[in-house]
């Protein structure tokens, strides 16, 4: 099997399911796909830009394929590529933008798969922690990557001058990527994370992160990075190094290596983080 091959079919997180048929009348490029997509979902951290009350509930969790396209049918009645107003769009994060064009790439026989790393291009003084898909195109005969988060409104707050359907590649660092350079002191540990949460040890859980969603288990209980304590986010000399033999395993996926069985095999053996084991 082909490393393409492993990310035709759909899994558990991006099967749209019953619901499957509402994908036939969609656009045809991807970066058509990208601007529906845009227009389905509201991240909940930019909200109040869309003129969303506070007040209004809004789900973090990230939702399954089928059950965000449930939540869409209920939030608005019409097609996927229909024009709808911000209040009618569902919510979610970068990773349940992802997760849609992915389904909508893979439904097509698109090889795709979703990444977590970091944007570049969404803070001023920070990496920001962000999920993106990948989609792989036979004729640059390589991986291109997608921000399907990107609307008109994000493309214009954050001053986006590139192609969103296809990144630059400095644009969007993969963990492993991020961790390398980090290490190498290329690039300082603090500059990547999530609001407060940053250096290495966020670095680790964003390398653990897109390990798992390379063998398609997109959500794990890495999220719940939250959860940890203090007094546990120091990484001793052992877990860096492993680290940095994980972080070369998938660097040496990405650039042709057949070793999804490989891959899973690590991805396996860290399901679960040090805070709740």
């Amino acid at each position: 099997m082909t490393i393409q091959q492993c990310y035709v079919r759909q899994d558990a997180l991006t099967d749209p399911g019953e619901l499957a048929g509402a994908y036939d009348d969609l656009p045809e490029t991807v970066s058509g796909l990208c601007e529906v997509v845009s227009e389905l979902i509201i991240h909940v951290a930019w909200a109040e830009r869309y003129g969303i009350p506070p007040d209004v509930p809004m789900v973090r969790q990230t939702q399954p394929g089928a059950d965000r396209l449930k939540l869409i049918r209920a939030s608005f009645a019409g097609p996927l590529n229909a024009a709808r107003p911000p209040r009618s769009r569902t919510f979610g994060t970068c990773r349940d933008y992802a997760l849609l064009l992915c389904s909508m790439l893979r439904s097509r026989s698109i090889p795709a798969r979703v990444r977590c790393g970091f944007a570049t291009y969404i803070a001023d003084d920070i990496h920001h922690d962000h999920w993106i898909c990948e989609y792989w195109s036979p004729s640059d005969q390589r991986w291109l990557q997608a921000d399907a988060q990107l609307d008109a409104l994000q493309i214009d707050q954050l001053r986006i001058t590139f192609d969103h359907a296809n990144l630059p590649r400095d644009a969007f660092l993969t963990a492993s990527q991020a961790w390398r350079m980090a290490r190498s002191n290329a690039v300082a540990a603090g500059a990547f994370g999530h609001g407060a949460a940053r250096g290495l040890w966020f670095l680790h859980v964003n390398v653990y992160r897109d390990l798992l969603s390379l063998t398609n288990r997109q959500m794990s209980a890495w999220d719940s990075w939250r959860d940890a304590a203090p007094a546990g986010k120091v990484l001793k000399v052992d877990a860096l190094a492993e680290l940095d033999r994980l972080a070369d395993l998938v660097t040496a996926f990405e650039d042709g290596s057949d070793q999804f069985a490989v891959l899973d095999e690590a991805a396996s053996s860290n399901l679960m983080p040090p805070w709740l084991s």
